[in-house]
Formats: C-alpha cells, structure tokens, sequence
C-alpha cells in the first residue's frame, strides 16, 4: 500500500467512512449535474422514444480533371 502509514494519524473508523461518504457523495453530484444539464436524460428516464439522428448521404464530389479521351 502506497499510503499505508495515513492510518498512523487517522483512525479507520474515522477515515473510511469519511472516504466513502465522499466518494458517494461526489458520485450524486456527477448524476445530478447529467440530470440537470442534458435533455436526452430525461427524455430517457420519462420513457419517451430516442430520436434518431438523420443520416446525411452525400455523393462522391466529380473529379476536378476528369479526362476523356477522343479516339482518332
């Protein structure tokens, strides 16, 4: 363990809980800020159908030079 002597200054008892709780606690805030900050996400949770993106099909662009050559 890299960091093993950390428990040498703060209890286990102390330190995991306070790691955990912060690690859910910043977990909440990443989802609150995805519900809060898109549309598609709650569209998806309301159970309305995706939108699908529409395809754009382009032709191949004609060459520049296109040669045709004449027969004498």
């Amino acid at each position: 363990m890299i960091y093993g002597k950390i428990w040498c200054v703060v209890k286990p008892t102390v330190g995991l809980p306070l790691f955990l709780g912060s690690v859910a606690v910043i977990a909440l805030l990443v989802h609150a800020s995805i519900l809060n900050n898109t549309t598609w996400m709650k569209a998806y949770w309301e159970g309305k159908p995706a939108k699908a993106a529409a395809a754009q099909v382009e032709s191949p662009p004609t060459p520049v030079a296109s040669v045709t050559a004449e027969k004498p």
